[in-house]
Formats: C-alpha cells, sequence, structure tokens
C-alpha cells in the first residue's frame, strides 16, 4: 500500500474539492451533459487542453463559457474567421514615435481560460500560430518570448469539415488537446430545463467563479500525485499497444498519446473523488484522448476511431485486485 504524505494528501483533497465544485457549477448551465462536463474538467485537471466538436447549436461554446467563468481569472476568447491573423490572437509590437521603442501588446491569448471558437475556420497559417502556446506555455513575437498565465487552459470548438469555410486540422494541432468530446443532442428533460430557463444560457447569465487562478494550477499540479498502480499503468500500455495492431486503425497512438492518457486518467480520478487510479478512469477516457491521435482508414476519424477504441476497450482484458 502506497503512504502518501500529509501535505500530498491535503491537495489532493482540495483538488477533489474544486473538481466537484467545477463540475457542479458548469452542470447548472450545461444541462444534460454531465459526462461530458466531467471529461471538460478533467482536461481542465491533466493539464492539457480541450477540443469541443458537433453541430452549431449543440452547446459547444456554452460549455467553454462555463468552464471558464467557473475557473475565474482572466478571460479570452478567439472568434476565428478565415481572414483572422497570428498576430490577432498572440498579440504584436506597437511602435511608439513619441520614445522611438517598440511595445508588446498581448493578444487574448493572454488569459487563463482561452475560449478559440470554431478554430477550424481559421487559416492553417492562424491554428499553427497555437502550437507554441498550447505546447509550451509561452508566445514568440520578433524575437521575444513571452509567457502566458498560469494556469492557461485552452478550449477550442469546431464544427463538422463538411460545412462550408472550414480547414481539417492537422495531426500535430490535434496532439496539442488532451481529449476531444463531442456534445449531441440534449435529451428532452435537458431541453426542457433550457426552454424553461433553467438551464443554458439563462442560468449562464447568472454564473459565478467557484475557483481561482492559484487554487487551479494547485489542483492541476495535485493531479501528478494520484498514484496508480503498475497494474493499472500495464493497462494503459496494453490499449495503446492494441491501437497499433487493429486492423481499421493504419497509425495507432504514439507514446505522447500514451502519456496523455495516464494524466487524464489520474485526472478522472480527482473528478470522481478518490486519489487513486482504477481502470475505469482509463476506460473513461480512452476514447476522449486517444480518437484524435489514431488514424483510421488513413484518415483521422474521431467519430470512427471512437468506435474503435470502444471496441478496443471491450477486447481488452482488465486488471483484477
Amino acid at each position: 500500500m502506497t503512504v502518501v504524505e500529509p501535505e500530498v494528501r491535503q491537495q489532493l483533497d482540495g483538488a477533489v474539492g474544486l473538481a466537484g465544485a467545477l463540475v457542479q457549477a458548469v452542470s447548472t448551465a450545461v444541462r444534460g451533459k454531465d459526462a461530458e462536463v466531467r471529461l471538460a474538467v478533467t482536461a481542465l485537471l491533466a493539464g492539457g487542453h480541450l477540443l469541443v466538436e458537433d453541430l452549431p447549436g449543440t452547446g459547444k461554446t456554452l460549455l467553454a463559457k462555463s468552464l471558464a467563468t467557473a475557473v475565474g481569472g482572466r478571460f479570452g476568447r478567439v472568434q476565428c474567421t478565415p481572414d483572422l491573423l497570428p498576430t490577432d490572437i498572440t498579440g504584436t509590437s506597437v511602435y511608439s514615435p513619441v520614445d522611438g521603442t517598440w511595445t508588446f501588446r498581448p493578444g487574448p491569448l493572454f488569459a487563463n481560460v482561452v475560449l478559440v471558437d470554431e478554430v477550424n475556420r481559421a487559416s492553417p497559417r492562424t491554428q499553427a500560430a497555437l502550437l507554441e502556446p498550447m505546447e509550451e506555455h509561452q508566445v514568440t513575437v520578433d524575437g521575444a518570448t513571452h509567457l502566458l498565465p498560469a494556469p492557461f487552459f485552452c478550449i477550442a470548438t469546431q464544427n463538422p469539415y463538411g460545412q462550408i469555410g472550414t480547414f481539417p486540422l492537422p495531426e500535430s494541432q490535434l496532439d496539442r488537446f488532451a481529449m476531444v468530446v463531442s456534445m449531441g443532442l440534449p435529451g428532452r428533460d435537458a431541453e426542457r430545463e433550457i426552454l424553461t430557463g433553467r438551464g443554458g444560457t439563462d442560468v449562464f447569465a447568472s454564473l459565478r467563479p467557484v475557483a481561482d487562478p492559484a487554487s487551479a494550477a494547485a489542483a492541476i499540479e495535485a493531479v501528478r500525485h494520484v498514484h496508480g498502480a503498475p497494474a493499472v499503468v500495464e493497462y494503459v500500455l496494453d490499449l495503446a499497444a492494441a491501437t497499433r495492431s487493429h486492423p481499421e486503425i493504419t497509425v495507432g497512438a504514439s507514446p505522447r498519446a500514451t502519456v496523455g492518457v495516464l494524466h487524464a486518467a489520474r485526472a478522472h480520478a480527482v473528478v470522481s473523488g478518490r486519489s487513486h487510479l482504477t481502470p475505469d478512469d482509463v476506460q473513461a477516457v480512452a476514447g476522449p484522448s486517444f480518437a484524435h491521435r489514431v488514424a483510421v482508414g488513413g484518415v483521422v476519424d474521431t467519430g470512427a476511431a471512437r468506435r474503435v477504441i470502444a471496441d478496443i476497450v471491450a477486447r481488452t482484458p482488465v486488471p483484477r485486485g
């Protein structure tokens, strides 16, 4: 049995409490999507980023804005369009004719939570400007590097590729996201609550922060101390190996993807109120963490990949004890 230091135990308890508060707050606005809300909070606590994809009007932006409001801190928003320039999101250097100096003016990325709405409507050049911030939490402009605030959490939304004016995200961009979730349509009861003002944008207007940047950063750090038994780690490796040998998957999960699944599973344990990993945590995040990092039939199709990964999870032996 692993002995947990009192200080670490206190940090984990704080992370569990914060996770529960975030889930509860976001769920008051985003009705009927408990699983998606939990996964969004999981992505945050894993120290990664989240991509939400689905048709317009299914609550993608509401989920992102609700989580950003609940986390507190600085909030930035980027509405992507084909003519959006990289400097529109990273910031730019401004010349002052008075003293002849250049001053950096930060863009909307310099926030704790950033909503990049309809990311696949931005041009490939602008999409590429997100690679460094999402991976290294910094922005380089005119040869100067500027650190982003901590924590830095990017929530991007995208519409299906078949829609007019969309640019598919390249594999390098998709890999920057810890998880990809699809909203889907709400159930009848949830949609009734939205129509009668007990959910949706009406409730969002009254949503208040339940955390702050410092507590969120502490929770993200605490997640790293979640205990994972060797058998559960081997289970993650078994799932990754299965993606590399499955007949329908042409490009299997990379080692980075495997690390991402383990981090996400640790965060999911905290969201579930525990300080140790179980196979259930791994199963809960396997689809959202692997789907955008494998290729089915030579292309990245998250819908098809979720189906295949669900089959892999069902067929892979689960550790006992």
